[in-house]
């Protein structure tokens, strides 16, 4: 017979099974880049967290017997979440990094004043920026990216299963850390194209120097933006070994995060 009262102890099944592994993976969905931009409309990211959800709760260990409206309960919610965003600023961190680099090389050769919306994100940033994240997310999904994306992730469920511990004090600190990482590889990222137009200006400045006569601003603003352009495009050969090995970077890093060796 179908029970006519809902007992607290079903209620709690319930959200052992179903709700804290929605909190996690739709908290990771609302901060990993492609699926957690403002392209993608909140319903259509709710309802592929169901979808995940509804297919992998069979295969989840078993969640911890809680009171549903208990203090023990929202602090599950809140390592649920925490794990989520966690994990979904480790992949945002490896979008940002290319961003940081060609604003680096925007600022250097004198293309930072041409801006654009960044659809995505709602922010102004370079159109160099702006490329190179276009280039990226579509290198990301070409290499099928975002499904071992989504494995890691699934495999956080078996490494750090539902329950009070979440990431901890040290992955906490890796994360943020990870900052550190994302500004040292967009420096090493965009370091040849800078010291290109660097050397370019230290050579105006001594021509400067030797003939006063000459107008700097008139001869090393476009002179600067061409050797630069043509840095970016020598430059763009070896764009794929590099995304290739920061994206393998970031996904090492997220298995570590778990626990993973």
């Amino acid at each position: 017979m179908i029970p006519t009262e809902i007992s607290a102890d079903l209620i709690g099944q319930w959200v052992g099974q179903h709700l804290w592994p929605l909190f996690r993976i739709a908290s990771f969905l609302m901060v990993v880049p492609i699926f957690g931009t403002q392209l993608v409309p909140a319903r259509a990211r709710l309802g592929l967290a169901l979808l995940i959800t509804i297919l992998i709760v069979p295969l989840l260990p078993p969640a911890p017997q809680v009171e549903a409206f208990s203090a023990d309960a929202v602090v599950i919610t809140l390592q649920q979440i925490l794990i989520g965003v966690g994990m979904g600023f480790a992949m945002t961190a490896l979008w940002q990094l290319f961003v940081v680099a060609g604003q680096m090389i925007a600022m250097q050769m004198g293309l930072g004043f041409a801006s654009m919306v960044d659809p995505a994100n709602g922010v102004n940033v370079p159109v160099l920026s702006q490329i190179y994240t276009i280039t990226i997310t579509l290198l990301f999904l070409a290499m099928n990216g975002h499904l071992v994306m989504f494995e890691i992730f699934i495999e956080s469920f078996r490494t750090l299963p539902v329950g009070f511990e979440g990431l901890g004090q040290v992955g906490v600190w890796e994360l943020a850390h990870r900052v550190s990482w994302m500004f040292v590889s967009a420096m090493l990222l965009a370091l040849p194209a800078v010291s290109a137009v660097l050397i370019v200006s230290i050579a105006f400045g001594v021509m400067t120097r030797a003939a006063p006569q000459m107008n700097i601003f008139a001869l090393g603003f476009p002179i600067g933006l061409i050797f630069g352009l043509f840095s970016i495009w020598v430059l763009h050969a070896n764009f794929l070994p590099h995304f290739e090995q920061y994206t393998r970077e970031t996904f090492e890093f997220m298995r570590n995060l778990q626990g993973q060796p």
